[in-house]
């Protein structure tokens, strides 16, 4: 591992980072979609001092690799890159020599940045497979365990750790995506940190994970990992929009983005989501029947899709500025992305040039029951969520309540 001076970045009482997942570009055309739908609205507005990408910057795409550096250079702060499944040289025969492009054109796989504020290291965490099914696994290589067995003995505890990977720790449908044996290796060397967070990607959805005894974390406190939304959503796919950018929602009804780490004196953080292009910052996406009949059984609800929600968000909801009611946590796909589903299976034509994704189980979405006893005609929904970092967020739409006679 090499150590050279770098510029100062992560310093004061409090800095930003940027935090991309899965830019995931496989043609000009995706360079673009990245440079304008994510990159070139942050130019000149972002205060961050350090970008963090966490891998797949192409789709088995490597000559992509200088006209996508391009677009993040245009941010003006250094950037840490992770290199994810798909950055990997498909003519690779093994795990040895699957990162020559990435090398080549990006630079080191696995590094360190020590700032006043917080550590950052960034892990090639992916066992290229070639010929086998998978291809590959999430893992960590022995030269790499070499080298946080020398550095992390160095560090000061009182700053935050950033852990920045591309495949997830914790497993996904009962699948083993992180190899057990070497995540309980690297919680070994973490445990007696205090401070730690963990970024990962690769899902193209959202959501936050925190590791206990069960998945081999010795700590004091859960670990969080966060597993951030992909730069691309769904592989830039869905409708274009007027300016002939896809609609690119995950699968998890989580519009495309990116994030902002606040890492802060004392080892804290904060976490923030934000939509690509959004000028309100919309945190809650809400799906909810036009119409309903008068007096039926309350049998539909308004679901709430909290971007950055976890177990333990509290969400709220109210009718007419009624009382505010819990909704409760559900675990089934968005409707909202659902419907769009439902729409690209009945069109007579392609929409797009990619349909938006098959909908997916949500992580963070919530119902409440809506009332029909109510007088005929329009009624304001709100929901509110209380975000751990931010505070208070909101959203509002309308049902109508009709007459009808068998």
């Amino acid at each position: 591992m090499a150590y050279r001076r770098v510029p100062p970045t992560l310093q004061g009482a409090a800095s930003d980072v940027l935090v991309f997942g899965d830019p995931q570009v496989k043609s000009p055309e995706d360079v673009g979609y990245f440079l304008n739908d994510i990159v070139q609205p942050l130019q000149g507005s972002h205060s961050a001092r350090l970008g963090l990408s966490l891998g797949d910057l192409v789709d088995d795409a490597p000559a992509h690799y200088p006209a996508l550096l391009a677009v993040f250079d245009r941010l003006g702060i250094p950037w840490m890159h992770a290199p994810g499944n798909h950055d990997a040289d498909v003519s690779a025969i093994g795990d040895d020599d699957a990162l020559g492009h990435f090398h080549n054109a990006v630079g080191p796989d696995t590094f360190a940045r020590e700032t006043a504020l917080a550590n950052v290291v960034v892990l090639d965490d992916v066992i290229q497979m070639p010929g086998k099914s998978p291809a590959y696994v999430g893992g960590l290589r022995e030269d790499q365990f070499a080298f946080l067995m020398r550095w992390l003995p160095t560090l000061r505890k009182d700053r935050l750790l950033v852990v920045a990977l591309h495949i997830p720790l914790f497993d996904k449908a009962g699948r083993e995506t992180f190899r057990h044996t070497d995540r309980a290796r690297l919680f070994a060397l973490l445990k007696d940190f205090p401070h730690v967070l963990v970024l990962s990607a690769h899902s193209h959805t959202q959501q936050h994970v925190f590791h206990d005894i069960s998945s081999s974390w010795q700590g004091n406190k859960p670990l969080h990992e966060y597993n951030v939304g992909a730069a691309c959503g769904a592989y830039w796919s869905g409708v274009k929009d007027a300016s002939g950018i896809p609609d690119a929602t995950m699968p998890d009804g989580t519009p495309n983005g990116y994030a902002v780490l606040t890492v802060q004196r004392g080892g804290d953080y904060a976490l923030a989501w934000h939509n690509a292009r959004d000028a309100a910052d919309s945190q809650i996406g809400l799906h909810a029947p036009k119409v309903l009949r008068r007096g039926a059984y309350p049998a539909w609800g308004v679901f709430a899709n909290v971007y950055m929600g976890d177990d333990d968000t509290r969400v709220e909801y109210r009718v007419d500025g009624g009382d505010w009611k819990p909704m409760k946590k559900v675990l089934q796909p968005d409707p909202r992305l659902m419907a769009e589903n439902r729409r690209d299976d009945e069109a007579a034509a392609l929409r797009g040039f990619d349909r938006s994704p098959e909908a997916e189980i949500s992580p963070h979405l919530w119902r409440g029951a809506l009332p029909t006893t109510l007088s005929a005609g329009e009624h304001r929904i709100e929901v509110r969520a209380f975000d751990r970092w931010r505070g208070t967020f909101s959203a509002h739409t309308t049902y109508r309540l009709d007459e009808a006679s068998p």
